[in-house]
């Protein structure tokens, strides 16, 4: 019997976060992917140490892979330490992998990491969004709301 899906994700520690993707893109879908890592990676994002923000995901033979996300060398990993810049393979259930390639294909969607975390299994995921681009003209937008909100805080404090 399958486990239910809860809304959120369950993570409890994030080691890495693209705060930037949520400015430069907007946000359609999330999902939560598992990663391959090779030992001294696992070791090393324990650490905290990591990197999403120039990353991104891309579709190839009806796999998933993280492109371009920095796991530092372990500092005690000798010679069998990792390739701190390599591809990484993303677990992904079929269906929605079919469903990332039409995205992708047909809408011009593109697929962003938002974060690497673990879970409370201790497992490492990686919460991977189906994300559409924003314009110049909506980036203005965006900082103008934000601006406005920091402002109405700043009030409402003040007056209430």
């Amino acid at each position: 019997m399958a486990r239910p899906v809860h809304p959120e994700f369950d993570k409890t520690k994030v080691v890495a976060e693209n705060r930037k993707a949520r400015f430069e893109y907007f946000i359609e879908e999330k999902y939560e992917a598992g990663i391959c890592l090779t030992g001294t990676e696992v070791k090393s994002l324990r650490f905290g140490e990591g990197s999403i923000a120039e990353s991104y995901a891309e579709v190839k033979n009806g796999e998933v892979w993280l492109v371009n996300s920095n796991v530092p060398e372990f500092s005690h990993g000798n010679r069998f330490n990792h390739v701190p810049k390599r591809p990484r393979k993303l677990l992904l259930k079929e269906r929605q992998i079919a469903k990332f390639t039409g995205a992708v294909e047909r809408k011009g969607m593109t697929l962003v990491p938002l974060s690497i975390y673990f879970n409370s299994r201790g497992r490492a995921k990686v919460e991977l969004a189906l994300a559409k681009g924003k314009n110049v003209a909506d980036k203005r937008a965006t900082i103008k709301d934000r601006d406005w909100k920091r402002d109405k805080a700043r009030i409402m404090k003040d007056h209430g």
